[in-house]
């Protein structure tokens, strides 16, 4: 009897360490972070700063502010030397545009790195989400400078209208580029979503989850940045694969999940229309509203974001996407 117990209950341990694995995606690397690269905490405040600085707030109701945050891009990448392209597209009568520049082989597979530059409702949305675009016009800096060899074609996309009204809707600027993917039989390698990368905090507590057991397997310190996605298909394998880039490339502590995607927050950004083609996505983020209490006020200002911490995980990323075999 004393047998069968025990065995019982290393079959029942080793199945939750089965799932814990299957969840956190542990990874075991070393740094080897390039000196090399480099990246200014100024230049990327300075990106966050001026597109907290248009005319109105930058929402769908404001097209013309959004307009504004959109040639702030593109000229950022026409300054590099790049070639930009704008996906435009009506919302009944109203032309809303998403903007793209390239590198690598142009019939290369593709690469996805995104982020939204719109906002939600009366507020100057700093973490949520200048600074992922901030973090895509850096990482065109840093790819026009090293000019790293590259396999395949790396897409840096600024979408539009990712906030309400429009979330969840066809008309997601991340919904129009996905759907014009695949039915347009391009190849997909990947997309990363970077969704609030700037807001950490050192404080202990200062970080929540959606379920409470997960405070058993993560910290309660909101001072890292996390690769989340959903389970099944090749996302697990993507998440340790971004995971391991961003460890190895960057002084940051990271975390991953791969969760339902019924759990909130797991799907709460662009990548969620890239799973609708079954492209494997995952999201890159400081876990918005489970740390950053700003999210969605009036208080997610340039100055609540930590610069340093913001600049490494944007190495990481970089050092990802130069090499994700």
């Amino acid at each position: 009897m004393k047998r069968k117990i025990f065995i019982s209950l290393v079959v029942v341990l080793v199945l939750l360490s089965s799932v814990v694995m299957a969840v956190t995606n542990p990874v075991w690397v070393k740094r080897v972070f390039v000196e090399a690269v480099e990246v200014d905490p100024n230049d990327i405040k300075n990106d966050v700063e001026t597109l907290c600085s248009t005319t109105e707030y930058r929402n769908a109701a404001n097209v013309e502010s959004l307009n504004e945050a959109a040639s702030y891009i593109a000229d950022e990448w026409l300054e590099l030397g790049l070639e930009v392209d704008t996906q435009a597209y009506m919302v009944e009568e109203t032309e809303y545009k998403n903007l793209i520049c390239s590198f690598g082989p142009e019939d290369g597979e593709r690469l996805i790195v995104g982020a939204h530059y719109d906002v939600c409702e009366d507020q100057a949305g700093a973490d949520d989400n200048a600074s992922g675009t901030a973090g895509l016009l850096e990482l065109a800096r840093l790819l026009q400078k090293h000019q790293p060899e590259l396999a395949y074609r790396i897409d840096l996309v600024a979408y539009t209208l990712e906030e309400p009204p429009y979330f969840r809707t066809k008309y997601m600027g991340s919904a129009v580029h996905a759907t014009y993917l695949h039915d347009n039989s391009i190849p997909v390698k990947a997309m990363i979503c970077l969704e609030m990368i700037g807001y950490f905090s050192d404080e202990k507590g200062s970080q929540d989850y959606p379920v409470g057991l997960l405070k058993m397997f993560y910290p309660n310190t909101g001072n890292y940045i996390s690769v989340v996605s959903k389970m099944g298909g090749g996302n697990g394998k993507l998440t340790r694969k971004v995971k391991k880039g961003i460890k190895q490339g960057s002084n940051i502590d990271v975390t991953s999940i791969n969760a339902p995607a019924k759990m909130p927050g797991i799907d709460f950004s662009d990548h969620l229309n890239y799973w609708k083609y079954d492209y494997d996505a995952v999201m890159v983020t400081n876990t918005a509203f489970y740390r950053n209490k700003n999210y969605h006020e009036p208080g997610d200002l340039p100055e609540t974001l930590d610069y340093d911490k913001m600049a490494e995980v944007i190495k990481g990323v970089y050092h990802t996407i130069i090499d994700l075999d």
